[in-house]
């Protein structure tokens, strides 16, 4: 196989591990991906390359690849707040009283999104009626009846 044949079956599969890893993210295959487009390049405008300037090619662009790769993973998983509890998500939810609710009592239930959650609020809310959800504690909801 000469220089030339080897250069370009070096980028396609340095290619193919490029796409793999644009499309399942994370295996971190840019890398010997790039290096191997980089590698079959120059081979394709080197003739006749020899050991140290084979070496110095994967050096130079395993470096760059890594630097670029860990740059782009910086910038497309940008931290995101953590997340908060779920009684903290639900505040402005709705939802119906499915068990009388009662102040300073934890037997009210109210239906919110297909789920049954203990609620309480500042004045009793008859079954049926409509609520929202002001906050929470441990996984028990305070509501306030919907006008």
């Amino acid at each position: 196989m000469g220089m030339f044949s080897l250069g370009i079956t070096l980028i396609i599969i340095g290619l193919i591990l490029l796409i793999w890893e644009v499309h399942m993210p994370g295996f971190f295959i840019a890398i010997p991906g790039t290096i191997l487009v980089v590698l079959g390049v120059a081979m394709l405008f080197i003739e006749n390359m020899d050991v140290l300037l084979t070496s110095i090619l994967i050096l130079i662009s395993g470096i760059f690849a890594s630097i670029f790769t860990l740059l782009f993973y910086r910038q497309i998983g940008k931290p995101e707040p953590p997340q908060t509890t779920t009684i903290e998500r639900m505040v402005g939810k709705t939802g119906i009283v499915t068990c009388k609710i009662e102040p300073n009592s934890l037997k009210g239930k109210v239906r919110i999104d297909g789920d049954l959650w203990s609620a309480t609020a500042d004045k009793e809310i008859e079954k049926g009626k409509k609520v929202i959800v002001i906050g929470g504690e441990g996984v028990h909801l305070y509501v306030k009846e919907v006008k």
